[in-house]
């Protein structure tokens, strides 16, 4: 990575520029038109992903033969608890509470938040499971419909958001002078700087994640353990790759969702290190097949 990117708001001009024939990605942060009304990318792919881990669902809740129509209060109130999530995280973005959006402005108009979605979605399984006096674990019907629908999702980002941090890599990206306006706080799109496709790592990440939760499929683990096992997996990879990411660092040089993510990733880890120490992944070591 060339230079420093301590914000948002400090790129260094030494960073890769852009070449003066105007090369570069154009971004797509509006798809079409309907009537004059903006159908936007990162909205289309979110429902696209939504809908993929809908069918992905049913199809592992039929496969297991675990349908109940109390799933369907889960599943509900799942998907709510994910919407305010994704948005209620803009609320406290800074320490001082005047900074900070109304409620509803926030609810509306705020930041949308991958973190703060898994993090609502979590919340609302574990409350509708409660209000549907459901009991069993649904970790692994949902982790393999996560993974399918996070990838569909990070596609609209990558049409439409900062890509990432400047670099040096032979596949940075450009955003192209026509377009540098369209992507939000972007510095390096304004100076033509070579960044780093950050949200291709994460599709190619979740992508990856799918076909390794579905090989994982008949493996002797308790209940539930595969999303555990893929909430860890993707915390440590979303800390690692923030590094690459174009979000402002707030303190220590590390950014709002490594911040999340330091106790999250311990209480995490301190989890599976028990677990693996009373023998729960024994199955999961190369060789093994399926049961």
């Amino acid at each position: 990575m060339a230079g420093s990117y301590p914000g948002k708001t400090d790129v260094h001009l030494e960073t890769p520029r852009l070449a003066e024939s105007g090369e570069g990605r154009r971004v797509h942060p509006v798809l079409f038109t309907v009537r004059d009304v903006a159908i936007r990318s990162h909205d289309v792919f979110v429902a696209l992903g939504v809908l993929a881990a809908l069918v992905v669902f049913a199809r592992e809740v039929r496969r297991r033969g675990e349908w109940d129509e109390r799933l369907l209060v889960v599943i509900a109130l799942t998907l709510f608890g994910g919407a305010i999530g994704m948005r209620a995280s803009g609320l406290v973005r800074h320490l001082d509470p005047s900074a900070n959006p109304s409620i509803a402005d926030g609810l509306r108009y705020g930041a949308k938040s991958v973190l703060g979605g898994l993090t609502g979605a979590y919340v609302g399984a574990l409350i509708g499971k409660r209000i549907a006096g459901y009991t069993k674990r649904t970790g692994d019907l949902f982790a393999p419909a996560v993974a399918i629908g996070m990838a569909i999702g990070r596609v609209g980002c990558l049409l439409a958001e900062a890509p990432g941090r400047p670099t040096t890599l032979p596949w940075g990206v450009h955003v192209d002078p026509a377009n540098a306006a369209l992507v939000g706080e972007c510095p390096g799109c304004a100076i033509g700087a070579a960044m780093h496709p950050s949200f291709a790592y994460e599709i190619a990440f979740h992508l990856l994640a799918f076909v390794a939760l579905q090989r994982m499929r008949g493996r002797t683990l308790p209940a539930g353990e595969t999303l555990t096992l893929y909430l860890a997996a993707y915390g440590a990879f979303r800390f690692a790759v923030e590094f690459t990411r174009a979000n402002e660092t707030v303190w220590l040089g590390l950014t709002r969702p490594q911040w999340f993510l330091v106790p999250t990733l311990a209480l995490l880890l301190w989890h599976l290190r028990r677990n693996a120490r009373a023998g729960t992944y024994a199955a999961l070591r190369p060789g093994l097949e399926p049961a």
